[in-house]
């Protein structure tokens, strides 16, 4: 019988370690608040709370790459603006994200993160083969030929 992975053997260990890594990772990810200013410009109240925000620049690239791309659809220059404009525009978003921690007790983060990375730990070790020894059946006398 062929297991995780391609491997014989633990199929269990990987369900289990599957599961586990679930319920931790979501536990984790439960706790933590994000928030971003990334489209917050302060131009309601321009004084009290500027802040220096460069998306309306990275729209540049995007609007002129847009534009080859509408007027020849295999433009190199075109896909080369897009691409690169949504890549700075997708890596300011990530760079403004703030990530906080919730305040939690000291035991259910050491819950959160057992399950997390301990469910990881049996689902890779879930992928390496079971040794053949650990794989028979101790009732069966004839270890060599498989059971019906």
């Amino acid at each position: 019988m062929v297991g995780a992975g391609g491997t014989p053997g633990g199929i269990g260990l990987f369900l289990l370690g599957f599961a586990m890594a679930c319920a931790g990772g979501w536990l984790v990810t439960n706790q933590v608040m994000v928030s971003s200013e990334y489209f917050t410009s302060g131009f309601l109240v321009p004084l009290v709370n500027y802040r220096m925000n460069s998306f309306g620049l990275s729209l540049v690239p995007f609007v002129f790459g847009i534009g080859f791309l509408f007027f020849d659809g295999k433009s190199a220059v075109g896909w080369l603006l897009t691409i690169a404009s949504l890549v700075f525009i997708l890596a300011g978003i990530l760079v403004s994200l703030r990530i906080y921690f919730q305040p939690t007790s000291l035991f259910n983060t050491l819950i959160m993160l057992t399950l997390l990375f301990g469910g990881l730990g049996l689902v890779f070790r879930s992928l390496k083969a079971v040794p053949a020894a650990a794989r028979e059946d101790p009732s069966n006398p004839n270890h060599d030929q498989p059971t019906p």
